[in-house]
């Protein structure tokens, strides 16, 4: 038999035979293996199929060393540690826990709002956790409720998307670079690449990340209730009114986790008030890197304010965002390879390549394709960031060829990739709440499945009712 002609029988299995390995990887996740090293493993098995496994290790490397994901993620876990280092993170929490603690009817929801407000600043879902999570977790307990029902209230919040509306995130990195991308592959289109940035990433995400909360919020209230009157009287038996810790609340403090949130919408439509010099960020010629550097030096710009915030712990400063740093490569950055690796993998087989013909085929499945997939893949690793960048390049495409604005897309995927990362037992949050409660993951994930389903399929119908065409 010919070479080519077996490759093309070969071929033609391929996305039987890479069906089973994806199916053997969600068994093996659900087993609770470790998941970057399920992904990896999975994807040099797809890549073998693929007889293309040199693909899966030329994207290991470049993914390990991507600025991308490396200068906002490092930066950002570090500038959160150093807020947890001088206590600024404390004096925020305080200032927007403080007026629940006279309405105790409102500390579901209440908890589920401040955890989404921290989490604008501080995007590691992990890190918002624990910084809030040492004010929240007493309170809470304080009005006798249950631990189930504090560490789910606690991952929601935490995890639902509150750092999508930060310019910075690594997901609006991945949909400007991937849209970018698709835009100079279809030229006959006549796209502008350029017209993709953070600030129309923020504009598409918002109207529906706040729907998308709301509804969340709303079902996952109702159910906490009705939990919470289902247990025995001595458990959830509520005292008159909770005891607020002595607590005097530093404005300024209280205002240095903004700072790079704030400094970054300053320098974005439609605003633009701020302009940092390319000189800062990049020598020589353009490399179309000033947003991810950019980004960074915000960080950097919030390390240095919280630093000075606090004279007597400016020694340990450094020592302190370097180990935030690390645990952001350690912890973020890996899964965020092995994803990577996986989807590339998936690519390879050609299973993208048929999802972009059903859509073009049936272009009203673009939308929900891209929520439903994303929230299935982010339940599977745990982590929303490796969903984007695994899975927003298969719709990027298909969007522009259907003459919609992929950064819509783009916040469908981020969106729903939120949601699966919250409802996954194996994301880092989850086992952080779950820690710091005393419960089990997989029962916190439970009690936040059906209102992120619900969550998720409002924003794919409001997606698919509102579309921005290009």
């Amino acid at each position: 038999m010919p070479r080519m002609t077996l490759f093309a029988e070969v071929a033609v299995w391929q996305p039987l035979l890479g069906s089973i390995v994806i199916g053997l990887a969600v068994w093996a996740v659900w087993r609770e293996l470790e998941v970057r090293l399920v992904l990896f493993t999975a994807a040099l098995a797809l890549g073998a199929i693929a007889l293309n496994p040199q693909a899966i290790v030329r994207e290991f490397l470049a993914t390990f060393t991507n600025e991308k994901f490396i200068i906002p993620l490092c930066c950002g876990m570090g500038f959160a540690r150093v807020l947890t280092h001088t206590g600024c993170d404390q004096h925020l929490v305080h200032l927007l826990v403080r007026p629940l603690t006279y309405v105790r009817f409102l500390l579901i929801p209440g908890t589920v709002i401040v955890g989404f407000l921290v989490n604008m600043p501080i995007v590691s879902q992990t890190s918002t956790a624990v910084t809030i999570g040492f004010v929240v977790i007493p309170l809470l307990r304080a009005a006798r409720l249950s631990p189930v029902t504090i560490g789910s209230a606690l991952l929601l919040g935490c995890s639902i998307g509150g750092e999508l509306l930060n310019p910075g995130a690594p997901e609006l990195l991945t949909t400007i670079t991937e849209s970018q991308k698709a835009a100079k592959r279809l030229p006959e289109l006549g796209h502008d690449p350029s017209a993709y940035d953070s600030a129309r990433c923020v504009r598409r995400i918002a109207p529906l990340n706040f729907i998308g909360l709301t509804a969340a919020t709303l079902v996952f209230w109702w159910l906490a209730s009705r939990y919470e009157r289902r247990l025995p009287p001595s458990d959830n038996e509520t005292d008159a009114s909770p005891a607020e810790e002595a607590f005097q609340v530093n404005w300024f403090k209280a205002a240095v986790p903004l700072v790079p949130l704030v400094f970054l919408y300053l320098c974005s439509y439609p605003f633009e008030l701020l302009h940092l010099d390319a000189a800062w960020l990049e020598s020589g010629e353009p490399t179309g890197r000033y947003q991810t550097r950019l980004i960074g030096f915000a960080m950097l710009l919030g390390v240095v304010v919280a630093a000075l915030t606090a004279p007597s712990k400016l020694k340990d400063t450094a020592s302190v965002f370097c180990e935030g740093a690390g645990y952001g490569f350690a912890h973020i950055v890996s899964l965020i390879v092995a994803a990577t690796c996986f989807g590339t993998a998936v690519k390879e087989i050609g299973i993208a390549a048929i999802i972009g013909r059903i859509v073009q085929t049936w272009p009203g499945l673009l939308i929900p394709g891209a929520g439903f997939l994303s929230l299935g893949f982010a339940a599977l690793c745990g982590s929303g960031m490796a969903t984007a960048q695994s899975l927003f390049g298969f719709f990027a495409e298909p969007a522009l060829r259907v003459n919609m604005d992929p950064t819509h897309v783009g916040a469908v995927v981020s969106l729903a990739a939120a949601a699966g990362r919250t409802m996954s037992p194996v994301s880092a949050v989850c086992v952080m709440c779950a820690r710091m409660t005393g419960t089990k993951p997989l029962e916190l994930s439970k009690q936040v499945v059906l209102p992120l389903l619900i969550s998720v399929a409002i924003i794919v119908i409001v997606a698919m009712i509102i579309v921005p065409t290009l």
